[in-house]
This record gives structure tokens, sequence and C-alpha cells, in this order.
């Protein structure tokens, strides 16, 4: 049986309560996860093998966070910020998020805040209606 959206939620809480090491009050749907639960970038991947692991689902890192090499790229990102093909390939690669406020003022130093408990909830609940055979080891 499908699991509902609040069932998706819950267990994503757990996994960052584990995966953080914070409180579960803490987390809550509109947090950031770098800037108010303390993620780091190492912190992603515990994350990602945490989700899958709970959801026995596969995970490309990508999928949910966007890859390293992906800013070091000049025609994505130039000068601290995302170009305009930059930011249509990442809503394109991350569909689970919501740019509109970042689109506005597109440095990379804000990126971090659109990786939200609610983005990593969408992109489970998207992932998840996919089927049963999507994204199986």
């Amino acid at each position: 049986m499908p699991k509902t959206g609040e069932e998706i939620y819950q267990t994503v809480k757990e996994v960052l309560v584990d995966a953080l090491g914070v409180d579960e009050q803490d987390v809550t749907p509109k947090a950031r996860l770098m800037a108010d639960l303390g993620a780091e970038s190492i912190d992603f991947l515990d994350i990602v093998f945490r989700l899958e692991k709970a959801f026995s689902i596969k995970i490309a890192r990508e999928e949910i966070f966007p890859g390293d090499g992906f800013f070091s790229d000049s025609q994505l990102a130039s000068d601290g910020r995302l170009t305009e093909k930059g930011l249509s390939l990442l809503k394109k690669q991350l569909p689970h998020i919501d740019f509109s406020e970042f689109e506005k003022d597109p440095r990379l130093s804000r990126l971090g805040d659109l990786f939200t408990v609610e983005a990593v909830v969408r992109f489970l609940e998207h992932k998840l209606s996919e089927g049963p055979s999507a994204g199986q080891p």
C-alpha cells in the first residue's frame, strides 16, 4: 500500500533526526536542511542512504540534490550566480524544489535554502508514485 504524504513526512523526520542529530521538533516542513538543521555536504550522502533504506528504493544523489560538478561549469554558474541555463537545467533536474523566490536572486550562496524537509517529502512522493519498479535496487 502506498504511503501517504504524512507517513512519508514522519519517516523523513526520523531519518533527519538520526542522520543530523537534531531534535524532532526542529524538523518541520519548512526547515532548511543546511541553515536550520545544520546539514553539511557529507551529510547528504548519509541522508540519501538512510532514505533508500527507509523506503526500499534506490536514489541517485543528483535526483534529490545537485551534483558537485554542476557548479564548476561556467555555462551553468558564473560570478557566484546561476546562469539562466544553469537555473533552467537545475529546475529540470530537481522538479521537487520550489525555485520561485530563488529565481529573483540566483546567488549560489542562497542555494542551500532551497533544500527543505518539504522538498525531500515532495521528491519521495513523486519517486514512490512512479510504481513498484521505480528506483528499485
